[in-house]
Formats: structure tokens, sequence, C-alpha cells
């Protein structure tokens, strides 16, 4: 249910029935919003697993290098781990256990606005403070930050090629015996501008994915990190834009579904700009590493050698640990999809894990 006591797809119904067709980008906002406030969708019992439930070297590794960072841009004082998006806070807590060898003991803050997913944070990780938005964090101390698989979940603007112009892509609600169907559509609102010199060469029907809302978010941080000193390693499935083509997708029990199909009720993404945030950073002032496969980045940092020493450790794990190893790094698997950038300030070391 939504706040006002109707189901969503009921809401969404009626904001469609009084105001017009809605874009794609408000659809899929309002749905994710819903998503994540009503559950925890991680693991087997849920929708989809992320790189720090498959294996803690993902975290460790992460934690080790920003750690590293830290240490070589002079140990500053009164550092802060910031994640945004942070799922159940296991990342966290396993870069915060790796980052302990270096004598590193950041300040601990997360971007989360589910009240189900702080509430298994904070039984993990019990001195969490929670912001609601990037904005809210602290504005003292250099930036320690982690987004794993937080822009993908943010809304994309759908433009779409219509003979000799651009629309907006929106969605449109079917009231029917069977319920409410959503269906995406060809809006009136032609696009004049905002586009990229890719958009020339479209064909009819092609469409453009613009992530506002990720390029907003993108810029907050990367505004932050400048004003304060620290870096961020950003981890996501995507591609180096500007690119034509349709991403958003649905997840539900671990197969795709139909993205127009129960909002609130799946899971939707869309494949992440690389390019797009990595220029929100540079106009920020920072200096932008990769993106890279999330393979090889971890191969960079050692996860082989960490994978190794877990086996050593309990030898009935060693099977387990290979097989977690091969799905965060093998290319059929998550290891190039996957991709990962650093934004650094200019007055701090480059991170490990991207050949430089």
């Amino acid at each position: 249910m939504s706040a006002d006591g109707l189901p969503l797809s009921e809401r969404l119904a009626r904001q469609i029935e009084a105001g017009g067709p809605i874009s794609v980008a408000h659809f899929m906002g309002e749905a994710n919003q819903h998503y994540y406030a009503t559950r925890d969708p991680l693991g087997m019992d849920g929708d989809f697993t992320t790189a720090p439930e498959i294996s803690q070297m993902f975290g460790e590794l992460i934690g080790l290098c920003l750690a590293d960072v830290w240490m070589r841009s002079g140990r500053r004082p009164g550092a802060l781990y910031a994640e945004l998006g942070p799922g159940r806070g296991t990342l966290a807590a396993d870069a915060l256990h790796a980052m302990e060898r270096a004598a590193l003991a950041p300040r601990l803050h997360f971007v989360e606005t589910s009240p189900v997913l702080r509430e298994r944070q904070r039984a993990l990780l019990p001195h969490i403070v929670h912001h609601d938005s990037i904005e809210q964090l602290p504005e003292t101390g250099p930036l320690l930050v982690v987004a794993n698989e937080f822009f993908d979940a943010l809304p994309v603007r759908q433009c779409i090629r219509v003979q000799d112009e651009w629309r907006e892509r929106v969605v449109l609600a079917n009231r029917s015996e069977e319920g409410i169907r959503f269906i995406p559509a060809v809006g009136y609102r032609r696009i004049e501008s905002g586009l990229p010199a890719i958009a020339a060469m479209a064909d009819d029907g092609h469409i453009i994915e613009t992530p506002l809302a990720g390029a907003e978010a993108a810029y907050a941080l990367a505004h932050r990190i400048a004003k304060q000193g620290g870096a961020a390693i950003v981890v996501d499935y995507g591609y180096e834009g500007p690119a034509i083509g349709d991403t958003l997708q649905a997840v539900r029990d671990h197969q795709f579904a139909d993205p127009f199909a129960d909002p609130g009720e799946v899971d939707l993404t869309a494949h992440v700009d690389f390019t797009m945030i990595g220029n929100m950073a540079r106009q920020a002032g920072l200096r932008v590493l990769g993106p890279v496969g999330q393979g090889a980045f971890l191969g960079e940092l050692g996860i082989d050698a960490r994978a190794a020493q877990l086996a050593q450790a309990s030898p009935e794990r060693a099977e387990e640990v290979e097989a977690a190893r091969l799905r965060l790094t093998s290319p059929d698997a998550m290891g190039t999809l996957f991709k990962a950038m650093a934004w650094v300030h200019p007055a701090w070391a480059d991170p490990a894990g991207f050949g430089v």
C-alpha cells in the first residue's frame, strides 16, 4: 500500500487518469520508492543478489582500497565512510573490518531511505548515522564513499525517435476486468534539446536514455568531495555513453520480468552511463579513473590472493570461495558488465585497481 492507503498501481492509475500520461522516469521513481520502502529485496529469498552478498572479498578489497588512498594521502583526520544505497550493510561491515588493519576507523554514514533496510543495517552496524540524501551528509571531514549498485536504481528519462523528431516516452494506464495494465507509449511532448549528438544517427523507434536523477546525485556527491576531500568508488553495471537503446529492466525472484507490470513489486533498473556520471565529477573538479571492468578492478586489488587465503584457512569452503571469485570476476558473470570508477580529490592519491 502507498502512504494514502491505496495500492501503488491504483494511485498511479488515478494520477494518469487525472493528469494524463506520466513519464517513464516518474513511473520508475514511484515504483522503486515503494519497492525499497516495503521489503528487503536481497538474497535467495528476495529478488536479486549483489556482490557484497556473494562474498566478503568484495567489501574487504574495497575497504582496503579506500584505506590505502587515505594512508597515501596523509592519513587525514576525521574521515567519514559514506555509502549510498548500502543494502543490508554487508559491504560496509566487510570494508570497515578491513580498514581496521590500516588503523582507520572512520565515522559511519549511510544514505538510505528504506525503513526496512535501515533496520537491517542497524542490527549489523549499531553506530550508523542515516541520511535521506547526499546533501545531509556531514560537511566536515574527508569522505570515503562507496556506491555499489546505487545509480542503476535511479530514474532515467527515455526519449524515442518518431520519424524526424524526438518525443518523451510515457506510461498509460488501461483498466479492465483483469485489473490495471500499464503501457509504455510515445508522448506528445517534443524534445527540442538535451539529446547527445548520437541522436542524429538513430532510426525511427530507437530510444535514448538520459540519467537526469543520476547526474544530479553524481554532481551533489562530487561537489561534497571537492569541498571536503576524499574519494569515491562507484561500482555498477553499465556502459560508456552516450548510447542508443532501451536498458530499462525488471527483476523478480531472480528472473527478468515486465518492467511495466506490478509497479512497486519488482526491482526496476537501467544501465548506468558512466560517461555521464564521470563528467559530473569532472565538472566538480575531481579526477576520474575508469571505468574498468569489475573483474580487472578486483584482480588488481588482489582478489586471487585473498581467495587463496580464505581457501587455505577453511579448506571445506574452498569450492565456495572459488565459485564466488569466478562469479565476481569472470567475463561470463559480473566481470565485464559490472564496472568500477573512482572519483578523487585533486590533493588525494589515486586508488589502486584502475591500472594507473
